[in-house]
């Protein structure tokens, strides 16, 4: 039985074995994947060693303390908070083995086709098409939208429809979609920041080998639930320290300028502050909650805090500010690799924020998976629910 002792062992010798001052980065991320230490939860061979999922934080704690490099999470955050559980659900032990360990390492890249232009909120309304030819493989034809890092991508998970003629839930099949093969084309989507993050990606006569299929044919329903719960767990649950975060940022504001501040925005702020640590301890509970067993719909409760608290904080540091919260410090169309929340001005995080109650599944959305499956409320009439897909009105 693994425990914490045995894992500060096993983690002294990958130091050993591999000296940070002089192993790679890359060779020492293998290492560490093939020593079982990359998820400890994940079964032997998959960069894990089938321990409690609360004893990563021994390993990670050690290596942090040690200088080891990490893997960049935030530029493959797809990849590892969405991909990969779903890819260790459902992929066969070949999928597993070819994914997993560059996934993990950061030198392939993932991104996530599922929203599409009539199918955002509603995402088994999706109309991208896959159809299975003579030869048993797949062509798939339509086109995604919001695809964060479709242009630095190597694979994507995809959803797309594989029978028109059953209702919407029930007639669509999950795949791993090649970025690099013919008839995929990705273009940028400036967004209010200047930037293009985002993308929209179309798909022409793009061929998907069946042994890139996730899960049964016509189940792509289900296995989509496991990437979107490990979604919004990703987005809304990621752990930070007491005053970490955007609630940081506008606190160190506040301390620095006392000549702006007023008895109004304090009383907002100290709200804020109180609001965030609520959330950051949820957290906390639902990452316990998650060594226990799968991500459930808490997830979607601490995306929709995390979205709106994102947007208040930034509008709060923006007011405070003053003129100065008004200034934005470039417009260049660039297409970054992440997210900076921190490190950004005033201007870029107000604005960026305005996304967080739309990625990652809508805020109204999230509000009826809150009162549905946490609540336990009445679900909303859905008149399309027993409607062949081909049937609904568009």
């Amino acid at each position: 039985m693994t425990d914490a002792a045995d894992l500060r062992r096993r983690t002294a010798a990958l130091l050993a074995a591999h000296p940070v001052a002089t192993t790679d980065r890359l060779e020492f991320l293998r290492a560490r994947f093939d020593a079982g230490l990359a998820w400890v939860h994940f079964p032997e061979g998959l960069g894990g060693l089938g321990a409690p999922r609360a004893l990563q934080a021994v390993v990670d704690a050690e290596l942090t303390a040690a200088g080891a490099p990490d893997n960049d999470p935030g530029r493959i955050g797809i990849g590892l908070g969405m991909a990969a559980p779903t890819v260790l659900r459902y992929g066969t032990e070949e999928q597993r083995r070819r994914f997993l360990r560059p996934l993990w390492t950061g030198e392939e890249v993932w991104c996530q086709l599922f929203s599409e232009p009539g199918a955002g909120s509603d995402l088994a309304g999706l109309a991208t098409r896959a159809v299975r030819d003579d030869g048993g493989d797949w062509v798939v034809d339509g086109q995604k939208v919001w695809t964060s890092s479709a242009h630095l991508a190597r694979w994507a998970i995809l959803v797309a429809r594989t029978d028109p003629t059953v209702p919407k839930h029930r007639g669509m099949t999950y795949f791993v979609c090649d970025m690099t093969d013919p008839g995929v084309e990705v273009r940028p989507l400036r967004q209010i920041t200047g930037e293009a993050e985002f993308n929209e990606v179309f798909l022409t006569g793009v061929r998907i080998p069946d042994a890139h299929r996730l899960g049964e044919v016509g189940d792509g329903w289900r296995v989509a639930q496991t990437t979107l719960m490990n979604e919004r767990v990703a987005i809304g649950g990621a752990r930070t320290p007491r005053e970490g975060g955007m609630v940081g940022v506008a606190a160190a504001a506040w301390r620095a300028h006392p000549e702006l501040r007023t008895h109004d925005l304090h009383q907002r702020l100290l709200k804020l502050w109180v609001d965030a640590e609520v959330a950051r301890l949820t957290g906390e509970r639902l990452r316990q909650q998650l060594t226990q067993g799968q991500p459930g719909p808490e997830g979607s409760g601490m995306k929709l805090a995390f979205a709106r608290l994102a947007q208040q904080i930034s509008g709060w540091e923006v007011e405070f500010r003053g003129e100065d919260g008004l200034t934005y410090d470039d417009w260049t169309l660039r297409r970054p690799e992440g997210v900076d929340f921190t490190g950004r001005a005033a201007g870029y995080r107000y604005l960026r924020a305005k996304g967080n109650s739309i990625e990652g599944g809508t805020s109204e959305v999230l509000l009826n998976i809150v009162a549905e499956r946490v609540l336990g409320l009445p679900p909303e009439p859905r008149t399309d629910k027993d409607v062949a897909w081909k049937d609904l009105p568009r």
